[in-house]
C-alpha cells in the first residue's frame, strides 16, 4: 500500500501563516512606509499592532466565536486610532492595512493560496495608491491669510497668486475680523516646470543657442 501524503497540521499552518504575516508587515512598514515617510515611531506601531492582531486572532480562531471577536477587535482598534490627531489620513491607510494583514493571515491560514492572494492584493493596492508619482502635483496647505476675503473669487485668485498654482478646492476654517485674518484649507495643483512664469523652456534655449543666434 502506498502511504498517503501527510496533510499539514495546525502547527504547520500556523508557522507558515506567521512567516507570511511577518514578511508582509516588513514590506508594508519598512519598504512601503518608512522609505516614503520616515517616521520610526509608526514603523514600530504598525509592526506591534500587526503581530498582536495575528497572535490574538490565531488564538481566538480555535474557539467558536473567534471570527466574530476578531472582526470586533478590528472595529474597536480602528475607532481608537481614528480618535488620535497624531497621524495623517495617509498614515491611517497604512494603519488599516497593518490590521487587515494580521487578521487575514490569522483567519485564512487553512487556505494558503487565498491568504497569499489577499496579502498581494492589500500590499499591491497600497503601493499603487501611495506611489509618489500618482497625483504628485496635487498638494494641500493650511494657510493663514493677513486679509479677509468676502468674495470667493477674490479668495481663489489671491491663493493662486501666492501658491503659483491652480486652486482645486478651498475651505475657510476660521475668520477673525478683529485681527483681519482668515485660515483656509486649500488643495491646489502645482504647475509643471515649463508652466512657471519667467522660466525658459529647454526647447527655446536649444533654438536660440548660447549666444542668442539661430
Amino acid at each position: 500500500m502506498n502511504a498517503s501524503p501527510a496533510l499539514p497540521t495546525m502547527v504547520d499552518m500556523f508557522w507558515f501563516a506567521l512567516a507570511v504575516d511577518l514578511t508582509a508587515i516588513t514590506v508594508l512598514s519598512y519598504v512601503l512606509y518608512f522609505r516614503r515617510h520616515g517616521r520610526r515611531d509608526l514603523v514600530l506601531a504598525y509592526v506591534a499592532l500587526n503581530v498582536g492582531i495575528f497572535a490574538v486572532v490565531s488564538m481566538l480562531t480555535q474557539q467558536e466565536v473567534g471570527l466574530a471577536v476578531g472582526f470586533g477587535l478590528f472595529g474597536v482598534l480602528s475607532i481608537l486610532r481614528l480618535r488620535s490627531d497624531l497621524i495623517s489620513q495617509g498614515e491611517i491607510g497604512y494603519y488599516f492595512v497593518a490590521i487587515a494583514l494580521g487578521l487575514v493571515n490569522a483567519v485564512a491560514a487553512p487556505a494558503p493560496w487565498l491568504m497569499l492572494g489577499l496579502n498581494a492584493l492589500l500590499l499591491g493596492s497600497l503601493y499603487a495608491a501611495g506611489h509618489p508619482k500618482l497625483l504628485a502635483r496635487t498638494q494641500r496647505r493650511i494657510m493663514t491669510l493677513d486679509v479677509v476675503h468676502e468674495d470667493p473669487t477674490a479668495l481663489r485668485q489671491d491663493l493662486e497668486r501666492r501658491l503659483r498654482g491652480r486652486v482645486r478646492h478651498v475651505d475657510v476654517t476660521e475668520v477673525d475680523y478683529v485681527r483681519d485674518l482668515m485660515v483656509v484649507d486649500v488643495r491646489f495643483q502645482e504647475p509643471r516646470p515649463t508652466e512657471v512664469p519667467g522660466r525658459p523652456t529647454g526647447r527655446r534655449q536649444a533654438a536660440t543657442g548660447p549666444w542668442g543666434g539661430r
